[in-house]
């Protein structure tokens, strides 16, 4: 590797450091407050919410990746340019396709960094996620018991507590069960317990009533007890089980597509392949993205108001190749053997840069004097 290359590489790489954190630590705090919310309103601790924030940084870097390679390729070569540093190195015989080869090895080492990330580090923070969302999930207590409020855990079903102690007793418990259209059943304790149970928890209530008001004629019931236990089966709306996420699988497994992944899964045959070739295509969008950056404003000369026209023009381009992208994964999702469809977006991001870079190369006609 020349100096030259040496040296521009080193300039991509460190803006491109400094973009990647700015865009991941907005991402991560837009997405860090919804988790704030969910669980910590759900009654998890602290541990659990920085738990699960650390989990999803592998998928918010992996989608920053490319926007962060294409900000700082157009950073440092408007920069170049302005201090006229790509303009000398023009001038010693370097043509546009041999000024692009630091750009080209910056792209690859993104695609590096993107292919991890999209195919070992993201799979695994998402299959980690998965079960701890599941053990959450069953958590009751955490996810719909909360002391001094009215809630509805499901349709129908109304329960107040007035006091949870540490060591898990629920004081002064009111639950009403209207989910009969012909019946309404309150159950009101002391104190109760929740136990494990083997589809759903139990609720143990000690010392209460229950009364049952039968609505067609009006009389009502009312049974005192010292215990009682209530199974909770249909009651609390677990989550579900024995589904697998599409994220959450290898790659291999996504490109074979077997029968029994598929069973497991849900999803169709085109749902696999489209997930399984847009962790190969992806990585490709951080070669593709600051190859257009860089090319786009090449097409310009140098000028002390910058370039803001060929800003434009790759930003563009930008979205137009990600545009394209995303009609892809449509069209590979749709049908099956519509999956080569996921690299349209990539391969025509290289093949404008390419041409951008060819016209960019082209001698300029002066202007006939008038």
């Amino acid at each position: 590797m020349s100096r030259f290359d040496r040296y521009l590489l080193s300039q991509l790489l460190a803006l491109f450091g400094f973009f990647a954190l700015v865009l991941v630590a907005v991402y991560w705090v837009n997405r860090a407050v919804g988790l704030f919310d969910q669980l910590i309103g759900d009654g998890q601790s602290a541990l659990v919410f920085l738990e699960f924030s650390i989990l999803t940084l592998p998928n918010a870097i992996r989608l920053v990746l490319p926007i962060a390679a294409f900000a700082a390729t157009a950073y440092v070569t408007n920069r170049l340019m302005q201090e006229s540093e790509l303009v000398v190195m023009q001038a010693t015989g370097f043509s546009m396709f041999r000024l692009a080869r630091p750009v080209v090895y910056f792209g690859f080492c993104v695609l590096v960094m993107h292919a991890v990330l999209s195919n070992v580090l993201v799979p695994a923070s998402q299959r980690i996620l998965s079960e701890r969302s599941a053990e959450i999930s069953e958590n009751v207590t955490a996810r719909f018991l909360n002391a001094g409020q009215f809630m509805h855990p499901a349709k129908g079903i109304t329960l107040y507590i007035r006091e949870i102690t540490p060591t898990g007793e629920l004081l002064d418990l009111f639950l009403s069960d209207e989910r009969a259209s012909g019946s309404r059943a309150i159950h009101s304790a002391r104190k109760a317990f929740l136990v494990r149970g083997e589809v759903a928890p139990k609720l143990v209530m000690v010392d209460g009533s229950t009364q049952t008001l039968d609505r067609a004629d009006g009389r009502m019931a009312v049974t005192r007890f010292s215990d009682f236990t209530l199974d909770l089966a249909g009651l609390v709306q677990g989550s579900e089980t024995g589904q697998v996420a599409l994220n959450a699988l290898p790659t291999r497994v996504l490109l074979e597509a077997a029968p029994e992944a598929l069973a497991a899964t849900g999803a169709t045959l085109a749902e696999f392949r489209e997930e399984g070739h847009s962790r190969l295509a992806g990585p490709l969008m951080s070669v593709a993205a600051p190859l257009i950056g860089f090319a786009a404003l090449m097409l310009g000369s140098f000028s002390r108001f910058g370039l803001w026209r060929q800003m434009a023009l790759a930003v563009g381009l930008l979205i137009g190749i990600q545009t394209a992208w995303t009609w892809g994964g449509s069209a590979a999702l749709e049908r099956a053997s519509a999956w080569p469809a996921v690299y349209l977006g990539p391969v025509l991001g290289v093949l404008v840069a390419l041409g951008l870079l060819w016209e960019a190369q082209r001698p300029r006609r002066r202007r006939a004097a008038a």
